[in-house]
């Protein structure tokens, strides 16, 4: 049942901000932006309160005559501040209300929106606590029955017995220290109401606080107008307790409860006010929704790419905001296309949004919201922004690793394994590297060889360069326990998202960051043609071909050519040659295909034009180019020592 009123609240709410956003434009829709006019409503009520408390005579004998006077002589200030402070209150309320209902339609409140949702309910407790403190004040005939009301609801509680309502029955007995301890209740109310505001959107994201500007003077004009056309004034003259109240306009907002008082008993409004109270808290973890996911998803974002954790019933958005990243957004509901990305690999939950801001051409395309879908797998997506990362680069770590484990692969090439203190794990996409800092400021860099899911150590395909200034050490001096300082990562050398089949194309070492890309894309599902060429001199060159045949066993989508460029054909049966000469004539039309290729300078400047000139298209290729006599950090491609 509940299920059920929820879609149909759900309907509701899509059929009101569709009229709205006819109305206002997708980008201004008011519904949008609930929390923060809320907060924006809260200062005017803070702003407007703070004018009102400056005129107003804290001495019961005095308060109704300095209302009056505020309200009638200052008719266009005075008047109109306590109008809309009033309006402003009302609003506060309302529009919480409408907030928390969205909230529980759309079942925004389980899992890690608890939190948010808790303290939602308990900012309702402290907003009506202030707001009926405020009708008080006046010490008119609508002031005396709120107080007298309110009093005697308090009284049923056990101990009470009656002490509170003694000190408003007689005349006498409300005096000035009284009333200034009504005073001191209303300033102290408020004040604890904007804690918990700031509280409450502690676990939101890049919580908006603020509306857009046009909403806001929107809001003020209409909040003006009302005061103007309906302004606020005091009820039956001062309050007198010596007679009974017999009828006043209560405000239905924030007095509504007031009646049930003396229509029901204590006891049964005081079970019906905490009975609810205890079912919206308990709400969340009330399993309304039995089929929802309740796992964690890993998403990959390019461009970068940057990879992030999203918590059951996390939006995309929320996830990649909560991480730290750069994303475009706007309406946050469904409203606008700021927030569309492409679904690369993976299956989403689209959510609910307005048709037209993603329609079915564009699911068709593998567009989505972020701001309403929801991951069902592990996702990778693209977002249409040059970067991600605050600054446009990548935070760049600087740690101490431990050499965990050293092995030869070949005569020349060493296996490190390196793991970062506590347990620390980097965060890096597959294809790049680190640089590896040297005592006298000198830096060399080496891929990633593992893949990024796989990264509890990072591995390393050192390659002997004699007379290097690094590599040498690793075959002669370097043992397990000791510490080399890192950074990274860096490098573009990625894969990049689209469906084209693949052309993975290294020599010697740089089979490391192409290994990491290969078993990247067999973990994400990624089921592109790879076709893996690897140029080497000597079968014992092929220091992982076992690795490269189990893969393709394993996988109907990966292809792997070995290719020797100084082995007998008596000795070795497969392809020989130049690795780039053997890739031209398996395809003399390279039109239609994507080509990573990672080697020395001699293979890629003779590779990539000849890969132009078979049709490649120019965005279809990426290098990884060894450069060992530049600088590290000034290329795009890495040095290798």
């Amino acid at each position: 049942m509940i299920g059920g009123l929820q879609s149909l609240i759900r309907r509701l709410f899509m059929y009101a901000e569709a009229v709205f956003n006819r109305a206002f434009g997708d980008r201004l829709n008011p519904l949008y932006y609930l929390g923060a006019i809320v907060f924006f409503l809260f200062w005017i009520v803070a702003i407007t309160g703070l004018y009102l408390f400056i005129y107003f005579d804290t001495a019961v004998t005095g308060a109704y005559s300095s209302v009056e006077a505020l309200t009638r002589n200052q008719r266009f200030v005075g008047g109109i501040m306590r109008s809309v402070h009033r309006y402003a209150s009302d609003g506060m309320v309302v529009l919480m209300f409408v907030h928390m209902l969205r909230y529980f339609a759309f079942d925004r409140l389980r899992g890690f929106r608890w939190f948010a949702w808790v303290t939602g309910v308990s900012l309702i407790w402290f907003v009506y606590i202030s707001g009926i403190g405020g009708y008080m004040l006046p010490w008119d005939r609508l002031a005396q029955f709120v107080t007298v009301a309110s009093f005697e609801w308090l009284d049923w509680l056990p101990g009470l017995d009656g002490s509170l309502i003694r000190n408003v029955i007689y005349p006498e007995s409300v005096d000035d220290r009284f009333f200034s301890l009504l005073v001191f209740m209303h300033i102290g109310a408020p004040l604890l109401t904007l804690l918990l505001m700031w509280v409450h959107i502690q676990r939101v994201p890049k919580a908006s606080t603020q509306p857009p500007r046009s909403i806001a003077i929107g809001v003020v004009a209409m909040l003006v107008l009302m005061a103007l056309v309906q302004p606020v004034l005091s009820q039956g003259g001062p309050a007198d307790l010596g007679t009974a109240v017999d009828e006043v306009a209560l405000d239905w907002f924030l007095l509504a409860f007031l009646p049930l008082i003396y229509s029901m008993p204590l006891g049964g409004t005081w079970a019906l006010a905490l009975g609810i109270s205890v079912l919206l808290t308990l709400l969340p973890w009330l399993r309304l929704n039995r089929d929802a996911k309740r796992q964690e998803r890993h998403i990959e974002v390019y461009p970068g790419p940057r990879r992030i954790t999203a918590m059951p019933g996390e939006t995309l958005l929320e996830a990649g905001l909560r991480a730290g990243l750069v994303l475009p957004y706007e309406c946050r509901n469904g409203g606008c296309q700021v927030c569309v990305c492409s679904v690369l690999q993976g299956e989403v939950d689209h959510g609910m949004y307005q048709p037209g801001a993603l329609t079915d051409a564009m699911r068709a395309e593998g567009k989505t919201l972020m701001c309403c879908a929801t991951a069902l797998d592990d996702v990778s997506i693209e977002v249409d922004v040059e970067s991600i990362d605050p600054g446009g680069a990548a935070p760049i770590l600087q740690r101490e690793a431990r050499i965990e484990s050293m092995r030869l692969l070949s005569d020349d090439v060493m296996q490190l394994m390196l793991s970062l203190p506590g347990g620390e794990r980097m965060d890096f996409g597959a294809g790049q590297y680190i640089n590896v800092l040297l005592e006298d400021g000198q830096a060399r860099a080496y891929s990633f060889a593992n893949a990024p899911h796989d990264n509890a150590l990072i591995e390393l395909h050192i390659k002997l360069v004699p007379g290097g200034a690094f590599s040498p050490r690793v075959f002669t001096s370097l043992k397990v326990g000791d510490t080399l300082r890192i950074e990274g990562p860096f490098g573009r050398f990625t894969l990049h998202p689209g469906d084209r089949p693949i052309l993975l194309v290294a020599t010697s070492t740089g089979f490391a960051p192409l290994k990491s890309i290969v078993e990247d894309a067999f973990h994400r599902g990624i089921r592109r043609p790879m076709r893996l060429y690897w140029g080497v001199r000597h079968r014992s060159d092929l220091y992982m071909e076992q690795e490269c045949e189990r893969w393709q066993r394993e996988h109907d989508n990966f292809t792997f050519i070995p290719v020797l460029s100084r082995e007998s054909a008596t000795e070795w049966q497969g392809r020989t040659g130049h690795v780039d000469t053997v890739i031209l004539e398996d395809f003399p039309d390279m039109k239609g295909y994507e080509v990573y290729v990672c080697g020395s300078v001699q293979m890629v400047s003779s590779a990539v034009p000849a890969f132009f000139a078979q049709g490649l298209s120019e965005d279809a290729c990426f290098m990884d180019v060894f450069t060992p006599t530049q600088p590290a950090r000034a290329l795009e491609a890495p040095a290798r020592p």
